[in-house]
């Protein structure tokens, strides 16, 4: 196989911007005519002139209109388990979400929401043992979510832009749906009680979220205090990593508008 250094590519790519025709810069250069053609083809793919396909727009960078309750969901979703790589084999940072098989319908629901937010990317699940990551490829990735950087959540600062915090408090339901169906679940505890003598078994629902950074934990609970759900926060040995919701009331808004995984 030939490998071709980037002053060829260069040279190439100058020559075909001024209109010399494939065939003539392979000829040039001594590189096949394949080279040449994939060369054109990622060059005006960069600056969106691939003919028949317009390259999709950003609500960020060009002003398109977003899926804003899908948009909150998806975010609840990237900052619990989801991870962008800047770097892949088709050289497009790509969004993956990890979801347990368990769940089938949660990675429905998480495929259905890139969709609405990104619907002139193509989307798709790739098999992992015991899981799927549900993946779309942007170049604007970065733009949609600015919590992105190098090393894990929450090794670093992790905050909400002034836009994407609107965003939450009109859709917050779909914010905290997004948290638990990632790093959340729901459960029923039991506990006994002695009963005119007679020990009874009594169970109850509660909800669970479990997520290292103090950052995500306080979104989550800035978002539950805002539509009237009370928590607690649990230890894991000496590690405050979990959010409780176990009060009848409060359990039953959740049941409302989260429910159990599915």
């Amino acid at each position: 196989m030939n490998f071709h250094g980037t002053e060829v590519r260069q040279r190439a790519v100058a020559l075909l911007r001024g209109g010399a025709r494939n065939a003539d810069v392979a000829r040039e250069l001594n590189v096949p005519n394949g080279t040449i053609s994939y060369w054109k083809h990622e060059d005006r793919a960069k600056r969106g002139e691939c003919p028949g396909r317009p390259a999709p727009k950003c609500p960020r960078c060009d002003g398109r209109e977003v899926d804003e309750a899908a948009y909150a969901y998806l975010l609840g979703l990237y900052l619990g388990d989801g991870h962008i790589s800047q770097y892949s084999a088709h050289r497009v940072p790509s969004l993956m979400i990890t979801l347990d098989d368990i769940w089938p319908g949660v990675q429905d629901e998480a495929e259905a929401a890139l969709r609405r937010v990104f619907p002139d990317n193509a989307t798709c699940r790739v098999r992992k043992k015991g899981c799927h990551n549900v993946k779309v490829y942007s170049l604007h990735l970065a733009c949609l979510f600015p919590q992105h950087g190098p090393g894990r959540k929450h090794e670093r600062r992790i905050a909400l832009e002034p836009w994407q915090q609107a965003i939450v408090a009109e859709h917050p339901w779909r914010f905290v749906r997004g948290l638990i169906h990632s790093d959340g679940c729901r459960i029923i505890n039991w506990t006994t009680r002695l009963v005119s003598g007679e020990r009874k078994r009594y169970e109850y629902p509660r909800y669970f979220f479990t997520n290292k950074s103090d950052d995500i934990r306080k979104l989550l609970g800035d978002t539950l205090d805002r539509v009237g759900v009370e928590w607690t926060t649990t230890k894991r040995g000496t590690d405050p990593y979990n959010i409780s919701v176990a009060r009848k009331a409060s359990v039953a808004l959740m049941d409302a508008h989260v429910g159990p995984k599915h």
